[in-house]
Order: C-alpha cells, then sequence, then structure tokens
C-alpha cells in the first residue's frame, strides 16, 4: 500500500464520517454502537468498506422517509449487527480454525 492509498483511503473516511454526521441524531447513535460492535468482532470484510457504506446508505434513506431508526432495524441493535454479518467469517473464526488445524480437532 502506498501513501497515495494511505492519503485515498483516508479522504474516503473522512467523507464516510461526514455522512454519519449528517444523519439524524437517533441514527448516528445507532450508527456509531454497531460500528463499535463490528470493530470488536471483527468481520474479515470490513475493511473493504462496503458494509459500513451499505449501513449508512440504509440509514439515509430510513431518514428521507422519516421514519425512526428502531422502525428499520428493530430494538435489539445486537441482533441486528449479527444479522448484517451471520455470512462473513470474523478474526475469531479464523482464529479458532487455526487453532483446530495447529491441535488436528475436527470443528464442532
Amino acid at each position: 500500500m502506498g501513501v497515495q492509498d494511505i492519503i485515498q483511503g483516508k479522504k474516503q473516511w473522512r467523507a464516510h464520517l461526514a455522512r454519519v454526521k449528517a444523519l439524524p441524531p437517533d441514527y448516528q447513535i445507532v450508527y456509531q454502537e454497531i460500528q463499535r460492535y463490528l470493530f470488536k468482532v471483527g468481520p474479515v470484510d470490513l475493511a473493504d468498506g462496503n458494509l459500513l457504506s451499505g449501513l449508512v446508505d440504509f440509514f439515509e434513506e430510513g431518514a428521507a422517509t422519516d421514519r425512526g431508526v428502531l422502525d428499520l432495524i428493530g430494538t435489539d441493535v445486537a441482533a441486528f449487527a449479527d444479522e448484517l454479518i451471520k455470512d462473513s467469517p470474523t478474526y475469531a473464526d479464523l482464529y479458532q480454525a487455526s487453532i483446530r488445524a495447529e491441535h488436528g480437532t475436527a470443528e464442532k
């Protein structure tokens, strides 16, 4: 990754954050909680940026129709976040698989 790639990545991240800040306050709070959760859980494909930008797209559409954020995602924010990444491998999954491979145990 070159310097230009890093600079471009920062520009894209700042533009993304500007979109988040333009959302209504309740949407911003829920977005930040989901983002924090995803950063902890660590879906492997989070770095490609499509998941978070798609979430902002979804929230922008909901806000444009004057719907509350909990009307869109339900009252269980964690369940919504889990549903977003249900088919995505996480770093924890990769780590567990490497341990199983190292010890020759079958997946349970």
